[in-house]
């Protein structure tokens, strides 16, 4: 009898222990496969339990009916969807034999797709989608096939406007515009834009006679406010050491100004008969500067009209910035008249100046005399610089003419193109009541690229950028960098840094900085 119950009991035991290492073997079973399933999955409790119901005997439907796709399948192009078998059935959980789960190749995956391997990417939206296919699959398929049509026309279609297509094949943009910003310090219209020769630094001037200098890399920031007590009309960077600051006033005087140290190194007394300092120019070398000066203007205000007949007088001077002494005077044949505008080439040897009588002269630095001179406009030269490669001179008048002059044939054109009125001004802002605000063109109204191949010039709504060409015409439009809502009145291209910045001024104070990367044909 005791024996018998000792069997007994040793029989209920075994039972015992195996239902606890079958109920043990299920569970870890189960850890198993739950560890091995995708978050999504594992999260899907955050959706509603109706839905979650629904998912679940779908999934079980389609299991049993047709091979089920992955969800990121659904995002690829149809012709890159690989059909996938249907999974091998499973002792764990039956939603992993549903899902039959599989992972994308990595040279599989497309901006549209996200890899399998990484659900901790899939957003709470991405739940909602994923349940949404499940329940209207050929809906899913074909919103994603819409998806990737669109992306790819986006890809394909230029950024710009102005991007056209010749016989039918689209035609490459020079420049990416990367990035646009704004420096909006100033609260006047801006005169002058200048970037200094190591990219670093800005110099902008208003009409108040408020400068700016201030750094964008890698952040826009102000590094001085300078406060002028008489009227600024010309800015110019030194060149050797590029952290000096030539300014130049209304009242006969240029100010040397350490942008570092924040204070004024030297002023220098022009002329007192020609108080109006135009235009400044440093030499490449640092040694040297030219100086534009001009008597009072005869007329009342500067946008009288008809203009008088007869130019200003003026001089052209040159300064030593080591002595900050005055070394020569230029002599301004056929009659001394005023200069608007200087440019020296890359070394130094030669200068081109614009004056108000509409003449280009060109001297020659070694023996500071003029080399030869030219009418060019009808009307004042506003702006000129030197080609790339230096054989040619382009110049924009008060005729609205951009002209490339060949400077070893004295006065021959080599192409011509009318630009549009607000390119060249006077440029005017119109206001409520009738307000109107004139400003004649006193900084930079064209500037080149580090090739010489692109112009940027002003417009009413921003820079535009021009492609030279030596046939006719002889600008062909490929950008607009667009952002303002007032005249843009000056412009300059600094290409001192891998990525080309724009800088184009307005007459409201704001100032556009737009990064360019150039395309490589």
């Amino acid at each position: 009898m005791m024996c018998f119950i000792i069997l007994t009991e040793f029989c209920v035991f075994l039972q015992l222990f195996a239902l606890q290492t079958e109920s043990r073997d299920q569970k870890d079973g189960d850890e198993a496969v739950q560890h091995k399933l995708p978050l999504y999955v594992q999260n899907m409790d955050r959706l509603g339990d109706t839905e979650l119901d629904l998912v679940s005997s779908q999934r079980v439907v389609s299991a049993a009916t047709a091979p089920s796709r992955n969800f990121f399948s659904t995002l690829l192009p149809q012709a890159k969807r690989a059909p996938m078998k249907a999974p091998p059935p499973t002792s764990g959980s039956p939603n992993q034999a549903a899902l039959g789960r599989k992972e994308l190749p990595a040279n599989q995956v497309t901006a549209g797709a996200v890899p399998s391997g990484t659900p901790h990417l899939v957003s709470a939206l991405s739940l909602r989608s994923f349940t949404s296919a499940l329940r209207f699959p050929q809906a899913a398929e074909n919103r994603a096939d819409d998806v990737d049509a669109t992306a790819a026309k986006s890809l394909l279609e230029p950024s710009d406007s102005s991007g056209r297509e010749d016989g039918g094949l689209q035609v490459e943009q020079p420049f990416i515009k990367l990035s646009q910003e704004e420096y909006g310090e100033h609260h006047s219209s801006i005169m002058h834009c200048r970037v200094d020769s190591s990219g670093r630094r800005v110099a902008s001037l208003d009409v108040d006679g408020v400068i700016k200098v201030w750094s964008f890399n890698p952040m826009m920031q102000t590094k001085a406010t300078i406060m002028s007590k008489s009227p600024l009309l010309s800015l110019e960077w030194a060149t050797k050491p590029d952290r000096l600051l030539l300014l130049g006033s209304g009242v006969g005087t240029v100010r040397l100004y350490d942008t570092e140290a924040k204070k004024n190194l030297y002023e220098m007394n022009i002329d007192e008969t020609h108080p109006r300092i135009l235009s400044l120019a440093c030499s490449p070398s640092g040694s040297s500067f030219v100086c534009s000066a001009a008597a009072l203007s005869r007329s009342g205000s500067v946008d009288s009209v008809p203009r008088l007949p007869i130019p200003v007088s003026g001089q052209l001077l040159l300064w030593d910035t080591k002595t900050v002494k005055q070394q020569l005077q230029f002599s301004l044949e056929p009659e001394p008249v005023a200069i608007n505008c200087t440019a020296f080439n890359h070394n130094g040897n030669l200068l081109v100046t614009g004056a108000a009588d509409g003449v280009i002269r060109l001297f020659d630095m070694q023996r500071y005399e003029s080399a030869m001179s030219w009418r060019a406009h009808d009307g004042e030269v506003y702006s000129v610089e030197f080609s790339y490669d230096e054989n040619t001179v382009f110049s924009v008048g008060e005729d609205r003419k951009f002209i490339q002059w060949n400077i070893h044939r004295c006065g021959v054109k080599q192409s011509e193109q009318v630009l549009p009125q607000d390119a060249t001004g006077p440029f005017v802002l119109s206001g409520y009541s009738g307000y109107k605000q004139v400003q004649v063109p006193r900084g930079r109204l064209f500037a080149f690229d580090s090739e010489g191949q692109h112009v940027l010039t002003c417009s009413s709504s921003g820079g535009l950028i021009y492609r030279l060409t030596n046939g006719e015409p002889a600008l062909d439009r490929v950008l607009s960098l667009g952002g303002h809502k007032a005249p843009v009145v000056t412009v300059d291209w600094c290409s001192a840094v891998d990525c080309g910045t724009c800088l184009t001024a307005s007459m409201d104070g704001k100032i556009k900085l737009s990064t360019l990367l150039a395309q490589k044909s």
